[in-house]
């Protein structure tokens, strides 16, 4: 049977009619264009237990594709771990990496089935291998929402503030994906949530920019902590005015000190709330001539913002900017009576 005949049947499950002759590792290992092989396949699809248990070898599992991909991690990706042999999967055959540093244990991890890993393979050291992002596993869970799916034993707050090499912390990771609520409460704490990436952002930034500040504990949305500055002196309080989440922040912490706290570009928190159309979600005591004519170090006003970006409904209506000159002739000429602007 030619090679890619058992490509074929791995994939499509039909290798038990295959003849058993024809089951042997020089067969199942001949790569296809992609230096894809059928054992490959039968990993991917679960197919393993389909075939004799003598091609079942370290060698034969853990032979790559040109993506650096072995049959062990198909299996580890698609949760068939479970029908490789015992004997196969050793602590060396979990650190196979792929091109991009991945090892077996990181797909697994990813894709929810770190259950299927012998638990006494699993070791801190283990879980704290980093790719060549320098992600650890925790990472990948993190970003796939598996955390929950990792064993309590090794959510702790050292594996969690590992660093990948953009500075991301897990936490960070969870944040931006939403997943922060899969991380034990008692571990997060404020000292954990305002670790800082190599941009300077903490988990709040994160959390703030993805839309997911409602996971962050609400005792932990204060002044002091929204405030912190990235290295271009952007905070989470700019970024929770930015993406419509001032909502989310305890109305007790709202206030005028909190929002107009500047940028690097003299831009308060009402700046970036009007540049994005949120200036509604900021409580109506805040929303005064005072606040809204504040400038920024170019001198203009978070009304200015909001109207210049196409927002300018949000601004109260006393206070929108009145057409004067070429402006207000032209309305006139138009016979335009739908502007808003008084005559």
């Amino acid at each position: 049977m030619e090679p890619i005949t058992l490509h074929a049947a791995a994939r499509d499950g039909t290798l038990s009619l295959v003849p058993v002759s024809q089951l042997t590792v020089e067969n199942l290992t001949a790569p296809n264009a992609a230096g894809t092989t059928a054992l490959h396949l039968a990993a991917r699809y679960g197919r393993l237990r389909d075939l004799p248990p003598a091609v079942l070898t370290p060698a034969a599992l853990l032979r790559k594709n040109e993506s650096g991909y072995a049959p062990l991690h198909h299996a580890a990706e698609a949760g068939h771990l479970d029908q490789v042999p015992a004997a196969v999967l050793t602590r060396e055959a979990l650190l196979a990496r792929s091109n991009s540093g991945y090892t077996v244990v990181h797909v697994a991890a990813a894709h929810g089935h770190l259950a299927q890993i012998p638990a006494g393979l699993l070791t801190p050291e283990l879980v704290g291998l980093k790719t060549e992002l320098g992600n650890t596993l925790l990472h990948e869970a993190a970003e796939n929402g598996t955390l929950d799916l990792v064993p309590p034993a090794f959510l702790t707050a050292a594996l969690l503030n590992e660093h990948n090499i953009s500075g991301e912390t897990v936490y960070h990771v969870a944040a931006l994906n939403g997943h922060l609520d899969q991380i034990p409460c008692a571990l997060l704490t404020r000292e954990n949530l305002l670790q800082q990436t190599t941009a300077g952002d903490t988990v709040l930034h994160a959390a703030a920019i993805a839309g997911h500040l409602d996971q962050i504990p609400a005792e932990l949305l204060v002044h002091d902590n929204l405030t912190v500055e990235s290295k271009s002196g952007y905070t989470a309080i700019h970024a929770a005015a930015e993406t419509g989440q001032l909502g989310k922040i305890p109305a007790a912490q709202l206030t005028v000190d909190l929002l107009l706290t500047r940028n690097d570009h003299g831009d308060t928190a009402i700046h970036a709330a009007a540049f994005a159309g949120y200036l509604r979600q900021i409580p109506s005591e805040f929303l005064t001539a005072e606040l809204l004519n504040v400038r920024n170090y170019d001198g203009v006003t978070p009304i200015q913002t909001a109207e210049s970006n196409g927002h300018r409904e949000t601004v109260p209506e006393e206070l929108r900017t009145k057409p004067t000159g070429w402006l207000k002739r032209l309305f006139k000429r138009i016979g335009d009576t739908r502007t808003p602007w008084p005559s």
